[in-house]
């Protein structure tokens, strides 16, 4: 059993999304597969909630992509999920890669200036 920890987000200027956001599964899902995003929302949510759960099948694929780390013994898992690299969306199947929206866009949702 593991209890697994927050990871903050050390960069604010990041564009991050909560684990429940549809980027998560849409893109995600995509990029590391269904059973490691399963495995993330899993340990974020003992994160958040200060649970412990089973180690996850699919830790050593979400700590390569950066969604957690392992310290001296305990987990970190990320709670706020960061948007997908350049060269991870340019690795997505092509319908996903142009449906992804871009940073510029993102940005300007964010600060309400798209409608």
């Amino acid at each position: 059993m593991i209890s697994p920890l927050p990871w903050p987000n050390s960069n604010s200027g990041n564009i991050t999304y909560p684990t429940d956001h549809p980027y998560v599964r849409r893109y995600w899902t995509a990029t590391i597969g269904p059973g490691a995003v399963a495995d993330l929302l899993r340990l974020a949510t003992a994160a958040q909630r200060g649970r412990s759960l089973r180690r996850p099948t699919h830790l050593h694929v979400l700590v390569r992509a950066n969604l957690a780390h392992t310290s001296h013994g305990r987990v970190f898992v990320r709670t706020r999920i960061p948007q997908l690299t350049a060269i991870q969306i340019r690795l997505l199947p092509p319908d996903l890669r142009r449906a992804h929206p871009t940073i510029g866009s993102l940005e300007q949702k964010r600060s309400g200036s798209l409608p």
